[in-house]
């Protein structure tokens, strides 16, 4: 739980956000870490409300509901085809320097990838990834 703390360092985890940041590692990362084999970093997790306006996230940014994590390593296009071919995730957004990666315990996953683009988001096909 340390890597996904609010940057903010003012605000604990709410209990809900610490079960999504389970489900997070548990079906998403950890096995992407094992899959990958080395390290990958977490650079943004659990966001409060107040932190993800300052830094400009979505007004219903998955951040706030311990839903999603910021991450990279040395090879982002490998990581996001490690993402795709696993198959447990909500939502994949692919930016310069690193991967926006999200679940949902409860609901449907979307299985949604995107690319950020100047002009917005894209829609990336998965066989596009693989």
């Amino acid at each position: 739980m340390q890597e996904f703390g609010c940057k903010c360092g003012k605000c604990h985890l709410p209990s809900e956000v610490i079960e999504n940041l389970n489900a997070l590692v548990e079906c998403v990362l950890d096995p992407l870490r094992e899959r990958y084999g080395k390290p990958i970093y977490v650079t943004s997790g659990y966001r409060c409300p107040k932190h993800n306006k300052e830094v400009s996230g979505a007004y219903n940014s998955q951040h706030m509901y311990g839903q999603a994590a910021d991450i990279h390593c040395d090879d982002n296009k490998k990581l996001a085809k490690l993402i795709v071919e696993q198959g447990k995730f909500d939502q994949l957004i692919l930016y310069p320097t690193f991967l926006h990666v999200s679940y949902k315990r409860y609901g449907t996953n979307r299985h949604s990838v995107l690319r950020k683009t100047p002009s917005g988001y894209a829609t990336v096909s998965h066989r596009d990834l693989l």
